[in-house]
């Protein structure tokens, strides 16, 4: 488990901005009186969103809101390999799983590359555009290696297929997330083996059935 920690420098202050206020009000509600804690994610999340990170005067505005105590907001963003605790690239941020299958198939390739394309892990480039970091598993194993860029999972990388993706980021578009070879979700690579035939699951082969005791229709 990697150790997380606050970045140094920090904002004198946050706020929710109106719009990302009326947000946190409309998590907050979803759950009964007493249980308002249980959206502390969201709010980090839409403080995450607002500002690119979480910075820590924003802590202690969910646990106003929330009425928890500072520290639990804290256990929580540093768990949490999703939110960031220090500034990260304007244009992307890189993710790059490095627990054993992603390691085995060639993840510590993929971060030798953003070292020498970006600079070391966990911080800015020259530019302030982009930045990388190894963080946990992320639950695309079958899919190895992968990396979250920015909000989505791109896997079965190469490194060549990386670059191109870091070329496209550097040209300001967004590449299509997924597979890097044309996977489908996690089929075997050539294509799935399995329910090949529509006729299994597209209900051709469905007889007539009746509930019991249902009213005949009017």
């Amino acid at each position: 488990m990697s150790v997380r920690r606050l970045a140094k420098e920090q904002p004198a202050s946050f706020a929710f901005s109106p719009a990302s206020l009326e947000k946190a009000h409309w998590w907050i509600a979803k759950f009964p009186p007493g249980r308002q804690q249980s959206a502390v994610i969201a709010l980090l999340w839409l403080v995450q969103k607002q500002e690119g990170w979480v910075p820590e005067p924003a802590l202690r505005v969910v646990a106003d809101l929330l009425g928890m105590a500072v520290i639990r907001v804290l256990e929580c963003v540093t768990f949490y390999t999703m939110f960031q605790l220090e500034p990260v690239g304007s244009v992307a941020h890189f993710q790059v799983c490095g627990t054993p299958p992603c390691a085995l198939c060639g993840s510590g390739e993929l971060m030798a590359l953003l070292e020498t394309e970006i600079g070391p892990k966990e911080h800015r480039s020259a530019d302030g555009k982009f930045s990388w970091e190894e963080v946990e598993c992320m639950g695309a194993c079958v899919n190895a290696p992968m990396a979250a860029i920015n909000d989505d999972y791109y896997e079965d990388l190469t490194p060549a297929s990386l670059k191109a993706l870091l070329d496209e980021f550097r040209a300001g578009r967004t590449p299509p997330k997924g597979s890097a070879i044309g996977r489908q979700a996690t089929a075997h690579v050539g294509g799935p083996l399995t329910l090949t035939d529509p006729a299994l699951y597209d209900g051709s082969r469905a007889e007539p059935y009746k509930l019991p005791n249902a009213p005949e229709p009017a």
